[in-house]
């Protein structure tokens, strides 16, 4: 990588200040080149100018977008660099690092490196190779999935997606958590990273409602066992509330909540009781349902359902089945 040219001392002998960024922390390029110290077996730099030759550049990663949210707001309009990029819709917070980190993202032209720096979304030209970003205004989603259809946004997928469903939606937005694809119902589709992180984390503990069918009929003993929590490969469930709708010979009726969300742990916490899940739809989270909604189809929430769903991300999740 090319190293700078020294700059000018500046009067009295004192070293040139560092270059900042709005007046806020000092912004270094990663990896930009020292002087070489003097001394036996120290090449001298090559060429006119004093310039080493280039590195080649690392393949840079392809971005990826997530469901995960960024830093807060602070108090005086500024916001840190990962949650301004979460916002644009480009990558999640802990990704958002990673670019910072790689010398990807640039502040009014300078590279930055410090996860801890702040900008201003109204007036600093934030790039990320080069790219200028810009905070997208928030959209929420709910949409009802039908089988079949996936929760991801990579571009090489051959079944259909969620966003494949969603033609008049502007920008880049992604699904909150995940419904596997032979399950069914209720999701929620945003650009908001902040808004996903309180409806997808077990920390919130909102609680989400699923209708399930599972083979053969279920005892009490056994759904106890899923009350009170069962052992995966990843550890024990936290458990969840079950209502048992209809029991037949072969088969039974429930109404699951939970207020966590591992990968398939419906499915496998009935696997590991012996009762396969036959089929498997989410009806609600929080206070939303599929009311009026047929597979395949959306709505724009309204302010005031975002709202209550925030609201009860603050209060506990509440308990819905």
């Amino acid at each position: 990588m090319a190293a700078r040219k020294n700059k000018p001392a500046a009067p009295g002998g004192a070293k040139s200040p560092k270059p900042r960024v709005s007046g806020r922390k000092p912004v270094v390029a990663k990896g930009a080149a020292r002087k070489p110290k003097a001394g036996p077996g120290r090449p001298a730099r090559a060429g006119a100018g004093g310039r080493r030759p280039a590195a080649a550049k690392p393949k840079r990663a392809p971005i990826r977008v997530t469901a995960e949210a960024g830093a807060p707001v602070v108090e005086d309009g500024l916001v840190r660099i990962n949650r301004f990029l979460a916002a644009a819709g480009l990558a999640s917070r802990r990704a958002a690092e990673e670019l910072i980190e790689a010398g990807r993202v640039t502040v009014n032209g300078e590279v930055v490196t410090e996860l801890g720096t702040r900008v201003d979304p109204a007036n600093d030209d934030v790039r990320v190779d080069d790219q200028r970003l810009k905070k997208e205004p928030p959209v929420y989603i709910l949409f009802n999935k039908p089988k079949g259809v996936v929760c991801t946004n990579a571009r090489q997928e051959q079944r259909p997606r969620v966003v494949d469903h969603l033609p008049d939606v502007r920008g880049r937005v992604y699904t909150v958590g995940r419904l596997d694809a032979e399950s069914e119902g209720l999701i929620l589709v945003t650009n908001d990273g902040d808004f996903a992180q309180r409806i997808a984390h077990p920390r919130y503990e909102l609680a989400k409602t699923y209708a399930v069918l599972i083979r053969g009929k279920i005892d009490d003993s056994e759904l106890q066992k899923a009350r009170g929590g069962v052992w995966l490969a990843e550890g024990k469930t936290s458990g969840a509330r079950i209502l048992v709708e209809r029991r037949g010979r072969d088969r039974t009726y429930l109404k699951v909540s939970l207020k966590e969300g591992r990968n398939r742990e419906i499915r496998r916490i009935f696997a590991r009781l012996g009762y396969p899940v036959l089929s498997l739809k989410r009806v609600r989270i929080g206070q939303l349902t599929l009311h009026g909604l047929g597979a395949g189809r959306y709505r724009f929430l309204r302010p005031e359902e975002v709202s209550a769903l925030v609201d009860l991300t603050r209060r506990g999740g509440g308990d819905e089945a």
